[in-house]
C-alpha cells in the first residue's frame, strides 16, 4: 500500500513540469495554480474581455465529436488562451488552444 501511496505522489508531484514542457514556460499548471484564476476568469467574462467558455466547448464540440476532459489558461502567443482537453469516441486526446478574447480556436496539439 506504502508503494502505491509514493507512486501516486511521484506522479502527481511531476505533472506541473509535465505541463510546462509541452505547452511551454508561459502556461501556468492547473495544479494548485493561482487559487483565484477561476474567480478572475468569470471576472473577464462579465465586464466583456473573455469568451465564456461554453462558447469554446460548442465550437469544439461541433467540429469534433468527444467529451471534454480539463481546461486550463495561460498563454499563447502573448495572448491570453485556454486550453481545452478533449478526448474522442475512440480514446484519442485532442489540446485544442482558444483564444480566450475571441472564443476561436487557434491550434490543436495531438490526436
Amino acid at each position: 500500500m506504502k508503494h502505491l501511496v509514493l507512486i501516486a505522489a511521484l506522479l502527481t508531484a511531476g505533472a506541473p513540469g509535465v505541463a510546462q514542457a509541452q505547452y511551454g514556460a508561459d502556461l501556468r499548471s492547473s495544479f494548485g495554480a493561482g487559487r483565484g484564476d477561476q474567480d478572475d476568469a468569470r471576472a473577464a467574462v462579465r465586464a466583456g474581455r473573455q469568451a465564456p467558455l461554453s462558447q469554446v466547448l460548442s465550437a469544439i464540440a461541433q467540429r469534433t465529436p468527444g467529451r471534454h476532459l480539463n481546461t486550463t489558461q495561460g498563454t499563447h502567443g502573448g495572448r491570453a488562451a485556454y486550453f481545452v482537453q478533449w478526448q474522442t469516441p475512440d480514446g484519442k486526446v485532442i489540446i485544442f488552444i482558444a483564444d480566450a478574447e475571441s472564443g476561436s480556436i487557434i491550434g490543436r496539439q495531438g490526436g
